[in-house]
Protein backbone atom coordinates (compact mmCIF):
# COMPACT_ATOMS: atom_id res chain seq x y z
CA UNK A 1 0.00 0.00 0.00
CA UNK A 2 2.91 2.36 0.12
CA UNK A 3 2.46 3.49 -3.32
CA UNK A 4 -1.38 3.78 -3.10
CA UNK A 5 -0.66 6.23 0.17
CA UNK A 6 2.15 7.94 -1.70
CA UNK A 7 -0.55 8.70 -4.96
CA UNK A 8 -2.85 9.47 -2.27
CA UNK A 9 -0.85 12.38 -0.48
CA UNK A 10 0.11 13.67 -4.02
CA UNK A 11 -3.42 14.17 -5.00
CA UNK A 12 -3.65 15.85 -1.92
CA UNK A 13 -0.71 18.13 -2.18
CA UNK A 14 -1.55 19.36 -5.90
CA UNK A 15 -5.15 19.83 -5.47
CA UNK A 16 -4.26 22.35 -2.33
CA UNK A 17 -1.69 24.45 -4.36
CA UNK A 18 -4.33 24.21 -7.46
CA UNK A 19 -6.81 25.66 -4.92
CA UNK A 20 -4.26 28.71 -3.67
CA UNK A 21 -3.44 29.24 -6.84
CA UNK A 22 -6.97 29.20 -8.02
CA UNK A 23 -7.79 33.11 -7.48
CA UNK A 24 -5.11 34.54 -9.48
CA UNK A 25 -6.12 32.36 -12.69
CA UNK A 26 -8.52 33.71 -15.54
CA UNK A 27 -11.45 32.14 -16.12
CA UNK A 28 -10.49 31.73 -19.83
CA UNK A 29 -7.28 30.42 -18.41
CA UNK A 30 -9.01 27.72 -16.72
CA UNK A 31 -11.03 26.90 -19.43
CA UNK A 32 -7.99 26.61 -22.00
CA UNK A 33 -6.04 24.18 -19.16
CA UNK A 34 -9.31 21.99 -19.33
CA UNK A 35 -9.43 21.59 -23.05
CA UNK A 36 -5.61 20.49 -23.35
CA UNK A 37 -6.34 18.00 -20.32
CA UNK A 38 -9.33 16.77 -22.21
CA UNK A 39 -6.30 16.42 -25.28
CA UNK A 40 -4.11 14.92 -22.94
CA UNK A 41 -6.83 12.28 -21.46
CA UNK A 42 -8.13 11.26 -25.26
CA UNK A 43 -4.06 10.48 -26.30
CA UNK A 44 -3.61 8.48 -22.70
CA UNK A 45 -6.60 6.52 -23.34
CA UNK A 46 -6.35 5.89 -26.98
CA UNK A 47 -2.60 4.57 -26.49
CA UNK A 48 -3.83 2.00 -23.57
CA UNK A 49 -6.76 1.19 -25.52
CA UNK A 50 -4.41 -0.09 -28.41
CA UNK A 51 -2.68 -2.61 -25.57
CA UNK A 52 -5.51 -4.71 -25.86
CA UNK A 53 -5.83 -8.02 -28.24
CA UNK A 54 -9.42 -9.39 -27.93
CA UNK A 55 -11.97 -7.21 -28.78
CA UNK A 56 -14.98 -8.91 -28.00
CA UNK A 57 -13.33 -9.66 -24.85
CA UNK A 58 -13.52 -5.82 -24.55
CA UNK A 59 -17.23 -5.71 -25.88
CA UNK A 60 -18.44 -8.33 -24.02
CA UNK A 61 -17.05 -6.60 -20.36
CA UNK A 62 -17.85 -2.99 -21.40
CA UNK A 63 -21.45 -3.96 -22.62
CA UNK A 64 -22.32 -6.33 -19.48
CA UNK A 65 -19.93 -3.90 -17.21
CA UNK A 66 -22.16 -0.70 -17.78
CA UNK A 67 -25.28 -3.02 -17.66
CA UNK A 68 -24.56 -3.89 -14.22
CA UNK A 69 -23.24 -0.76 -13.50
CA UNK A 70 -26.18 1.53 -14.71
CA UNK A 71 -28.66 -0.98 -13.09
CA UNK A 72 -26.39 -0.42 -9.48
CA UNK A 73 -26.47 3.48 -10.59
CA UNK A 74 -22.73 3.81 -9.59
CA UNK A 75 -23.10 7.47 -11.28
CA UNK A 76 -25.46 8.38 -9.43
CA UNK A 77 -24.46 7.28 -6.21
CA UNK A 78 -20.70 8.87 -6.70
CA UNK A 79 -22.11 12.45 -7.86
CA UNK A 80 -24.66 12.71 -4.91
CA UNK A 81 -21.95 11.95 -2.49
CA UNK A 82 -20.01 14.89 -4.52
CA UNK A 83 -23.37 16.53 -4.15
CA UNK A 84 -23.53 15.80 -0.44
CA UNK A 85 -20.25 17.83 0.29
CA UNK A 86 -21.14 20.50 -2.28
CA UNK A 87 -24.55 21.48 -0.31
CA UNK A 88 -21.97 22.04 3.25
CA UNK A 89 -19.07 23.40 1.39
CA UNK A 90 -19.90 25.42 -1.83
CA UNK A 91 -18.69 29.14 -2.34
CA UNK A 92 -20.98 31.37 -3.90
CA UNK A 93 -19.65 32.21 -7.45
CA UNK A 94 -18.17 28.93 -8.23
CA UNK A 95 -18.30 27.95 -11.98
CA UNK A 96 -17.56 24.39 -11.64
CA UNK A 97 -19.50 22.12 -9.07
CA UNK A 98 -17.95 19.95 -6.21
CA UNK A 99 -19.55 16.91 -7.67
CA UNK A 100 -18.31 17.54 -11.02
CA UNK A 101 -14.49 18.17 -9.92
CA UNK A 102 -14.57 15.16 -7.52
CA UNK A 103 -16.01 12.86 -10.08
CA UNK A 104 -13.87 14.11 -12.84
CA UNK A 105 -10.86 13.82 -10.59
CA UNK A 106 -11.56 10.46 -9.67
CA UNK A 107 -11.84 8.80 -13.14
CA UNK A 108 -9.00 10.92 -14.23
CA UNK A 109 -6.81 9.34 -11.64
CA UNK A 110 -8.25 5.94 -11.24
CA UNK A 111 -9.06 4.44 -14.55
CA UNK A 112 -5.45 4.99 -16.33
CA UNK A 113 -3.12 2.16 -18.09
CA UNK A 114 -1.11 3.50 -15.39
CA UNK A 115 -3.67 3.26 -12.44
CA UNK A 116 -4.41 -0.37 -13.49
CA UNK A 117 -0.71 -1.99 -14.35
CA UNK A 118 0.85 0.14 -11.11
CA UNK A 119 -1.80 -1.50 -8.80
CA UNK A 120 -1.54 -5.02 -9.89
CA UNK A 121 2.42 -4.75 -9.67
CA UNK A 122 2.42 -3.03 -6.40
CA UNK A 123 0.32 -6.27 -5.04
CA UNK A 124 1.94 -8.57 -7.00
CA UNK A 125 5.65 -8.27 -6.54
CA UNK A 126 5.64 -5.19 -4.25
CA UNK A 127 7.02 -2.87 -7.39
CA UNK A 128 5.94 0.96 -6.48
CA UNK A 129 7.83 2.10 -9.67
CA UNK A 130 5.01 2.75 -11.56
CA UNK A 131 2.31 4.18 -8.64
CA UNK A 132 5.40 6.33 -8.08
CA UNK A 133 5.58 7.63 -11.60
CA UNK A 134 1.77 7.91 -12.03
CA UNK A 135 1.86 9.72 -8.34
CA UNK A 136 4.15 12.71 -9.88
CA UNK A 137 1.82 13.08 -12.89
CA UNK A 138 -0.91 13.29 -10.59
CA UNK A 139 0.69 15.72 -8.45
CA UNK A 140 0.46 18.22 -11.27
CA UNK A 141 -2.94 16.86 -13.14
CA UNK A 142 -4.84 17.37 -10.13
CA UNK A 143 -3.28 21.31 -9.07
CA UNK A 144 -4.59 22.16 -12.94
CA UNK A 145 -7.67 20.63 -11.90
CA UNK A 146 -8.34 21.88 -8.74
CA UNK A 147 -7.51 25.53 -10.25
CA UNK A 148 -9.94 24.78 -13.19
CA UNK A 149 -12.91 22.82 -11.19
CA UNK A 150 -11.90 23.81 -7.48
CA UNK A 151 -12.11 21.75 -4.01
CA UNK A 152 -13.94 18.84 -5.59
CA UNK A 153 -10.69 17.42 -7.00
CA UNK A 154 -9.43 17.43 -3.28
CA UNK A 155 -11.77 14.90 -2.04
CA UNK A 156 -10.54 12.92 -4.97
CA UNK A 157 -7.91 11.63 -3.02
CA UNK A 158 -10.30 9.62 -0.81
CA UNK A 159 -11.28 7.57 -3.92
CA UNK A 160 -8.10 7.45 -4.96
CA UNK A 161 -6.65 6.00 -1.47
CA UNK A 162 -10.19 3.00 -2.00
CA UNK A 163 -9.78 2.25 -5.41
CA UNK A 164 -6.26 1.64 -5.72
CA UNK A 165 -6.08 0.05 -2.56
CA UNK A 166 -8.95 -2.04 -3.82
CA UNK A 167 -6.59 -2.96 -6.65
CA UNK A 168 -3.83 -3.41 -4.85
CA UNK A 169 -5.38 -6.05 -2.21
CA UNK A 170 -6.98 -7.76 -5.06
CA UNK A 171 -4.27 -8.67 -7.06
CA UNK A 172 -2.69 -9.85 -4.40
CA UNK A 173 -5.21 -12.02 -4.16
CA UNK A 174 -5.45 -13.22 -7.32
CA UNK A 175 -1.97 -13.77 -8.21
CA UNK A 176 -2.35 -17.05 -10.35
CA UNK A 177 -5.33 -15.18 -12.69
CA UNK A 178 -3.64 -11.92 -13.28
CA UNK A 179 -0.87 -13.07 -16.35
CA UNK A 180 0.01 -10.35 -18.63
CA UNK A 181 -2.77 -11.10 -21.15
CA UNK A 182 -5.35 -10.23 -18.86
CA UNK A 183 -3.55 -7.25 -17.82
CA UNK A 184 -3.34 -5.96 -20.84
CA UNK A 185 -7.46 -6.32 -21.45
CA UNK A 186 -7.96 -4.75 -18.48
CA UNK A 187 -6.06 -1.89 -19.35
CA UNK A 188 -7.56 -2.03 -22.54
CA UNK A 189 -10.72 -1.55 -21.07
CA UNK A 190 -9.88 0.57 -18.50
CA UNK A 191 -8.20 3.26 -21.27
CA UNK A 192 -11.55 3.18 -23.34
CA UNK A 193 -13.62 5.19 -20.50
CA UNK A 194 -10.28 7.11 -19.95
CA UNK A 195 -10.73 8.23 -24.13
CA UNK A 196 -14.51 9.12 -22.71
CA UNK A 197 -13.70 10.97 -20.00
CA UNK A 198 -11.52 12.85 -22.62
CA UNK A 199 -14.45 13.79 -24.44
CA UNK A 200 -15.96 15.06 -21.43
CA UNK A 201 -13.39 17.10 -20.09
CA UNK A 202 -13.30 19.03 -23.73
CA UNK A 203 -17.02 19.47 -23.42
CA UNK A 204 -17.82 17.09 -25.89
CA UNK A 205 -20.34 15.01 -24.21
CA UNK A 206 -21.85 13.81 -20.56
CA UNK A 207 -20.47 10.38 -20.91
CA UNK A 208 -21.72 8.49 -17.78
CA UNK A 209 -18.24 6.74 -17.19
CA UNK A 210 -18.55 5.49 -13.72
CA UNK A 211 -21.41 3.35 -14.59
CA UNK A 212 -18.43 1.33 -16.88
CA UNK A 213 -16.74 0.75 -13.80
CA UNK A 214 -17.54 -2.86 -13.38
CA UNK A 215 -16.12 -3.75 -16.71
CA UNK A 216 -13.06 -3.75 -15.24
CA UNK A 217 -13.55 -6.43 -12.90
CA UNK A 218 -15.30 -8.68 -15.41
CA UNK A 219 -12.19 -8.63 -17.77
CA UNK A 220 -10.55 -11.88 -16.32
CA UNK A 221 -13.39 -13.80 -16.20
CA UNK A 222 -14.51 -13.17 -19.64
CA UNK A 223 -11.10 -13.30 -21.28
CA UNK A 224 -10.25 -17.28 -19.57
CA UNK A 225 -14.02 -17.91 -20.81
CA UNK A 226 -13.42 -16.63 -24.80
CA UNK A 227 -10.22 -19.25 -23.97
CA UNK A 228 -12.66 -22.10 -23.87
CA UNK A 229 -14.64 -20.97 -26.64
CA UNK A 230 -14.03 -21.56 -30.58
CA UNK A 231 -13.71 -18.57 -31.37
Amino acid sequence: MTGVLFNTATVLIGSSVGLLLKKGIPERVSKAVMIVLGLCTLYIGIAGALKGENTIVLIVSMVFGTIIGTLLDLDGKLNRLGGLVERKMKRSGENATIAEGFVTASLLFCIGAMTIVGSINSGLRGDHELIFTKSILDLCSSCMLASALGIGVLFAALFVLLFQGSLVLLSGLLAGVLTDPVIAEITCAGSVMIIGLGFNLIGLSKFRIVNMLPAIFLVPGVYYLAQLLPI
